[in-house]
């Protein structure tokens, strides 16, 4: 009897020290105002399972092995929120605390996922790992300057986007030529690439080592989004009018499968703009294949083929006269207005992940992609011709009113062009299509080349892309409290970038030869661009390439380890970084005037090290100090290393990496009520390269002969300038704060006050479309031929740097009804913006008279200079927006319409950007033209649009 029991205990006992082995995880969800949240769905990702959260916000998941876990967590009205935690071996319960939901954003097309992590000190007391707490959406500044002032073109610090990271499932989005993220990729897709996880501005990311401007990360596994349909459409004045959307999500069904498709359309014959047009198409395919609770495939194609036109920057004579929605790139053809300047492309991507729970403690995951297209973005071009711009400056009232003693048919022109610039005669004010259709028929028929050669003709630049990217993301928990990261990634871009013509308008063919070179052999062809054509092959005809073609290789590798690891009351997250670049430019033009452009160049390797670390001090559990601190290198970009890329292979002189130093601490209050972070921060970059190209008129370059004598070089032409080895200082403080007022009413504030310089005097190197090779005088007194000149250094310390507002401030409040309506109003403030400096006008040869070399011009003294140079400073500004919405619950279907009403007062008078024109490169010009009243090569700019809106509706069924 006795044995009998024993067997009985035993068999009973063993069962329940194996339930004993696994863990409860339970929580409690609330909103802001600490009400409980019911029926809220909480995902355990890679279980398959959901749970509802009861009527007073509690939910638990039973039977949990020791591991790694993330949930998700959705309800109808409120953001989605993503929570990582670990269960260790022996763990009976895992308290999860308060799980704060926060209420849905203003539009529907908006917002950010926050995630934390969570876990429980040694003593048994609730612990919250803050690593992450300035990584989320729970950041009060950054969810403000998102929603509020991006649309002002303000940015953060004034740092340049280049520096920062932006992935979709793995893979970095930034192109290798210039490190611009093109979002047009999978532009109109919001509900998919919503929720990113964000690391913001130089802090640390499990997932890249980043930039200074943050990593942004998306996975798209086709289970995590909400199962079911949504039906979006869209209304809105800006780029484009309409939005039509529909999302398909099957969720993981038994056999392991999930599918998720979204497919989005977006057009407007005209946008706010003056003829500019829009049209997108969309498409996202996810598919996930679950294999077993530790490993889950994924496959995801996204695209979006696209036309849009693009509006012109202006002087302010051009917007006195026409207003702030102007646009010089369009005019009327066939009662239709035509664009000249029109963006389209295709470049789908492929990607295929694998997600592999290697045991409790490691998991790998894994990323190859591919995307491929073309980029096409068209323009006017023209040979031997007029400009056909109406905002050429000859067509403008101020160049005929800065004659001093105008002939009478000069005087004439000054009422002429007044009169059509007042009254808006289109013929004059947009492009004559119909002028360069006759233009074209006029020209004399050529035996030669068999037809009559285009006057004026339009191109498209291309950019045919092929980008491989393989990454790999490992994680490691030593415990609860520590864990190993490591990612590698690497990718080889190939770039083939060239011109083609699009439409010869009515004429048989154009010539690929430069209309600027000089006929010295008397014959039918001179000035080519490719010096390999014969003759019959120089005359270009529709779908040829014209002018240039280049392809652009780069290989790159990053190895980014990382730790993070909690004790005591600290927070700490290290992050390492190691890379390498390979990169090279081969041309496939002989271009007349220089040898090194044709064939593959010269290879420039780059080597990247870094490091980041972000430590937080937990004071108690709703105070925390936040230091964020990093140093690093960066590769420049392809299109800085080869600066005349289209004819040339000649490389930056002493083009280095650009070094960053970043320091911010921060003060954080998070509680119900009240939120609150305030940071000051110091961010020092060295060895900036930035490359522009442009006409110069007056800019007095000079060559010697073979013999060494100084021969001048053709007065006007295209050049294009390098200002090389800059460095910036950006420095100020952030604030941003939100206050439950009562349950209902929510007010927020922002201010951002920085100061942004540069803090070394850089050089500037030109380049010619007029001379191939410079000859000129090395230090030792021998002459030395090269494709450049250096132009010597530019006076830029303590400039202004210019793209963005320097201050800003934003006040707000927001109503939120129990019965989830809500309205909202915010005012918006920016000053201290300036535009960047033109470093060639701040050289030593834009002062010195070129006939007496090394002396300065009659009356120039360092007053004159500073009077006529004075950084352009913008006009400070003020914005009203109001939002509103409203949502219902149907039975099982959801319904929400919101809307947004931005800049309400319509203030015209702000300008987003712009940039100091530099046509007259040298005092006497330059000083004449800036007197006169009549400023000819005024700055242009760019105007904000005005009042816009955004009007929503989605249905979700």
């Amino acid at each position: 009897m006795i044995k009998k029991l024993s067997l009985i205990s035993l068999f009973t006992l063993l069962p329940a020290s194996y339930y004993f082995a696994q863990t409860t995880v339970f929580a409690y969800l609330k909103d802001a105002d600490g009400k409980p949240v019911e029926q809220a769905s909480v995902d355990l990702k890679g279980a398959g399972n959901d749970v509802k959260a009861d009527k007073i916000g509690y939910f638990q998941f039973a039977d949990l092995m020791p591991g790694h876990y993330q949930i998700m967590v959705t309800k109808s009205n409120f953001e989605t929120k993503i929570l990582e935690f670990d269960v260790i071996t022996n763990e009976k319960k895992k308290d999860l605390g308060v799980i704060t939901l926060y209420s849905a954003l203003t539009n529907a097309d908006q917002g950010l996922a926050i995630v934390e992590d969570s876990g429980e000190s040694d003593n048994g007391g609730q612990q919250t790992a803050t690593v992450g707490l300035l990584q989320s959406s729970q950041d009060i500044f950054n969810r403000i300057a998102s929603f509020d002032l991006g649309q002002y073109w303000f940015r953060p610090r004034g740092i340049d986007s280049r520096t920062g990271e932006n992935m979709i499932n793995g893979v970095s989005m930034a192109a290798a030529d210039n490190g611009d993220v093109d979002f047009s990729t999978w532009g109109g897709l919001n509900e998919i690439t919503r929720y990113p996880e964000i690391s913001a501005n130089h802090a640390p990311s499990e997932y890249a080592f980043g930039g200074t401007t943050g990593v942004f990360y998306k996975n798209t596994k086709a289970s995590e989004y909400r199962k079911g349909s949504q039906l979006t459409y869209s209304l809105t004045n800006r780029n484009y009018n309409n939005r039509l959307s529909y999302r398909f999500s099957s969720g993981m069904n038994k056999n392991g499968w999930a599918f998720t498709g979204m497919i989005a359309r977006r057009w407007a014959q005209e946008g706010i703009q003056d003829g500019t047009s829009y049209d997108a198409y969309s498409g996202y395919i996810g598919v996930e294949k679950k294999f077993s609770d530790s490993h889950t495939m994924t496959f995801n194609a996204i695209g979006s083929k696209y036309a849009r036109s693009s509006s012109s920057p202006n002087t302010q004579e051009v917007y006195d006269f026409r207003g702030v929605h102007y646009n010089s790139y369009w005019g009327w053809q066939d009662g239709e207005k035509r664009n000249e300047r029109v963006r389209r492309g295709f470049q789908p991507m492929l990607q295929l992940q694998d997600f592999w729970k290697i045991n409790k403690n490691s998991q790998l995951w894994t990323s190859v992609s591919y995307q491929f297209g073309k980029e096409y973005s068209s323009r006017l071009d023209w040979y031997r011709a007029n400009n056909p711009s109406p905002t050429y400056y000859r067509n403008l009232p101020s160049y005929w009113l800065n004659y001093n003693n105008p002939a009478p048919s000069q005087a004439e022109n000054i009422g002429f062009w007044r009169d059509k610039w007042t009254n808006n005669d289109e013929k004059y004010t947009q492009i004559n299509w119909d002028n360069l259709y006759n233009a074209n028929r006029n020209v004399e028929y050529s035996s030669v080349f068999g037809g009559r050669r285009a006057a004026y003709y339009l191109v498209d630049d291309v950019k045919d892309d092929k980008v491989w990217n393989a990454s790999t993301h490992y994680t490691y928990n030593f415990s609860d409290t520590s864990r190993f990261i490591l990612n590698v990634s690497y990718q080889n871009y190939r770039s083939e970038q060239y011109r083609e013509v699009n439409d010869l308008l009515g004429a048989d063919f154009a010539l690929n030869m430069d209309p600027f070179a000089s006929n010295t052999t008397a014959g039918n062809v001179w000035g080519q661009y490719n010096t390999k054509e014969d003759v019959g092959s120089v005359a270009k005809r529709e779908g040829d390439r014209i002018g240039y073609s280049y392809i652009f290789r780069r290989q790159e590798v990053k190895i980014n380890p990382a730790f993070k690891f909690a004790t005591g009351k600290f927070d700490v997250f290290v992050s390492g970084l190691f890379g390498y670049t390979n990169n090279s430019r081969e041309g496939q033009f002989q271009h007349y005037l220089y040898p090194s452009s044709y064939g593959k160049g010269e290879d420039k390797n780059f080597w990247n090290a870094g490091i980041k670390g972000q430590v937080t001090y937990k004071i108690n559990g709703r105070n925390f100090l936040v230091y964020n601190g990093a140093y690093f290198s960066q590769s420049p970009f392809l299109n800085d290393i080869y600066f005349n890329t289209r004819v040339s292979g000649v490389t930056t002189p002493g083009i280095k990496n650009v070094v960053i130093d970043a320091n911010d601490l921060s003060y954080v209050i998070s509680t119900p009520i009240l939120k609150v972070r305030l940071t000051g921060y110091l961010v020092n970059t060295q060895n900036e390269t930035s490359v522009q190209r442009y006409f110069a008129q007056g800019v007095k370059l000079t060559t010697l002969t073979e013999s060494g004598d100084q021969t001048p070089i053709q007065d006007g032409a295209f050049i294009t300038q390098v200002l090389a080895g800059a460095n910036k200082r950006n420095m100020g403080i952030e604030l941003g704060a939100q206050v439950k007022v009562t349950p209902t009413l929510t007010a927020s504030g922002l201010l951002s006050v920085g100061q942004y310089t540069y803090t070394n005097n850089p050089t500037v190197y030109f380049a010619s479309d007029a001379v191939g090779t410079f000859r000129e005088l090395d230090g030792n007194g021998n002459i030395v031929s090269r494709s450049y000149t250096n132009m010597g250094e530019a006076t830029l310390k303590n400039y202004r740097q210019g793209g963005t507002p320097q201050e800003a401030y934003t006040l707000g409040l927001r109503y939120s009804s129990p019965k989830y309506w809500w309205v909202g109003a915010t005012w918006n403030y920016f000053g201290h913006s300036f535009l960047d400096p033109s470093p060639v006008t701040r050289t030593a040869r834009f002062y010195t008279n070129p006939n007496t070399p090394g002396v300065p011009y009659d009356n120039v003294t360092e007053e004159e200079l500073a009077r006529v140079l004075t950084p352009t400073k913008l006009p400070s500004a003020f914005f009203f927006n109001v939002n509103a919405g409203k949502s219902w619950m149907i039975g099982k279907y959801y319904v929400l319409v919101s809307a947004s009403v931005n800049n309400i007062l319509n203030n015209r008078n702000y300008i987003t950007g712009g940039f100091e024109q530099t046509r007259n490169v040298n005092y006497k010009d330059y000083a004449n033209d800036y007197d006169s009243g009549n400023m000819v090569f005024a700055p242009k700019y760019w105007y904000n649009q005005g009042r816009s809106y955004f009007v929503n509706l989605q249905f979700r069924f």
